[in-house]
């Protein structure tokens, strides 16, 4: 470089930090919202998150940047494999973005979503989609709103310019083209599991142990996995979630019940998956692209890893058996690693997505793609919500929805704005799949070594394949570069049907 483009990189930098670290203040108001702010502090807190959105906006789409971005590009391979070419890359296609929306608009955005998050949570509790109903229809129009400025393909969709957001290069046409097929898969092969003699026991979720026990028995198994306490947190909230600001500073949540020990398990691997990830990213490379992961599909590999592939694996739970013991002593005695597993790996379609067994899990995600697809084109009103998910749910999982909570307002995800998102779940657990498999390939006895608590080699060979890279890679580079191949549905159908075929005695 020369000093010209090494000052004006600089001065990118620079900028750009300052807009990461005005997000990183939204995450952390973000995570007080829903773990220990006072009710009476919602409204305020919505004006706050507003004003911090707009200046973050304002910054990221101004002329400056702008001019640092082209001075950048003219100076630099803008194609080399290097951290200052990824991260002007990244700045550049933000930028662009960025500029397309008013400020205005963001600010309204976030100020919205601030306070439907707040009216969602006392809708759900008490199972009011009337409640919610008006904030709902304020954040289909908003987003609406934010996908015309965005704009699409002329063979697209609104629902695409939405996506871009959260999963570059991702499509409605794309989506269903993968779904298609993969539900049909997925559905033959639980029409199997339904139709088996053999019923794994539920003897484990069906104790009722106390939630203090619980948040000890999480927080031990999440410190073993390799979450570093000392850098974050876990606390309690509606809808399990992580957030926080950095790789230092990485707040989780998780949830209990009295029973339903699986779950509150499963939801911390999940998100201790995705706070291992933000762990892993290099702290000199905080508010640059190369400090923020590369799309969210590719972060939910990471959660979904840890949650399935790893817990629920035998090697897992001939490790963790004993620590239910240590943990809750007597009342789980009658459990040994058998019924643990098979508890792990029951398959019954339920109402609740975050509760779901991996062979109806992606059913969940497709209900919810095909719905909101659907709201953002006018196909679908928000009023209509209801009877409409209830008929997917009877059409998917052969259910009878007995109220919104288990129904439309289970998730936080649309009080949020967050449409053209669940699809990552899906291609998460796709990319997980296939990462796995390519960890396994080259770590001989990896899955064994979970036995004996040996989570390091897996976590060590995540940091080193994807975590450190940030967003130097596209989400479909990345997976080429660490797979040798393309993203796939067979490694996830090949893991699902080799394990859960014999559970049921199949």
């Amino acid at each position: 470089m020369t000093t010209t483009t090494q000052d004006a990189y600089s001065q990118l930098v620079a900028l750009g930090r300052e807009a990461g670290l005005l997000k990183s203040m939204e995450g952390l108001l973000g995570w007080d919202q829903e773990t220990t702010m006072p009710p009476g502090g919602a409204e305020y807190r919505a004006t706050q998150l507003a004003l911090l959105a707009r200046l973050a906006h304002e910054r990221l789409s101004s002329d400056e940047m702008g001019e640092l971005i082209s001075a950048a590009e003219s100076s630099i391979d803008i194609e080399a494999d290097t951290v200052e070419a990824a991260n002007v890359r990244a700045w550049r296609r933000d930028h662009d973005r960025a500029v397309k929306l008013p400020s205005s608009l963001v600010e309204e955005q976030a100020a919205t979503a601030s306070a439907a998050q707040h009216e969602w949570a006392e809708a759900r509790k008490d199972s009011d989609f009337r409640r919610f109903l008006p904030w709902l229809e304020k954040t289909v129009e908003l987003t609406r709103r934010q996908a015309e400025c965005y704009g699409w393909a002329e063979d697209g969709e609104p629902w695409d310019a939405l996506a871009e957001d959260y999963e570059p290069g991702c499509t409605a046409a794309g989506v269903a083209e993968v779904f298609g097929p993969l539900r049909d898969r997925l559905k033959s092969l639980l029409d199997e599991l339904m139709g088996a003699s053999v019923r794994p026991s539920g003897r484990l979720d069906e104790l009722e142990l106390p939630q203090d026990q619980q948040m000890a028995f999480v927080r031990d198994v999440a410190g073993n996995l390799g979450f570093d306490f000392t850098r974050g947190r876990l606390d309690r909230s509606t809808h399990p979630f992580c957030g926080g600001s950095h790789c230092d500073d990485v707040r989780m949540t998780t949830r209990f019940h009295s029973g339903m020990i699986i779950d509150a398990l499963g939801s911390t691997m999940h998100e201790a998956g995705h706070g291992l990830y933000e762990q892993g990213i290099p702290f000199e490379h905080i508010g640059t692209p190369c400090g923020s992961s590369v799309s969210l599909g590719i972060h939910e590999s990471q959660s979904r890893m840890w949650e399935n592939q790893v817990g629920r694996s035998r090697s897992f739970w001939e490790w963790c058996t004993p620590r239910l013991a240590g943990h809750f002593g007597d009342v789980v005695s009658e459990i040994d690693v058998e019924a643990a597993y098979q508890c792990a790996n029951r398959v019954a379609p339920g109402f609740i997505r975050v509760e779901a067994d991996e062979a109806t899990y992606n059913m969940h995600i497709m209900i919810r793609f095909e719905l909101e697809r659907d709201l953002m084109t006018g196909n679908l009103q928000p009023a209509d919500l209801p009877g409409a998910w209830n008929e997917k749910y009877r059409d998917y999982l052969g259910l009878e929805v007995p109220d919104d909570r288990r129904g439309c307002l289970q998730d936080i995800h649309w009080s949020m704005g967050a449409i053209g998102y669940f699809p990552t779940y899906t291609l998460g657990n796709l990319y997980c799949a296939q990462f796995f498999d390519a960890a396994c390939e080259q770590i001989p006895g990896l899955v064994d070594g979970f036995a004996e608590g040996r989570f390091s080699p897996l976590l060590d060979w995540l940091r080193e394949n994807i975590h450190r890279h940030g967003r130097r890679y596209t989400a479909a580079q990345l997976c080429e570069r660490v797979t040798g191949r393309p993203l796939s549905a067979d490694p996830l159908m090949n893991y699902l049907e080799g394990k859960l075929r014999p559970v049921h005695g199949l």
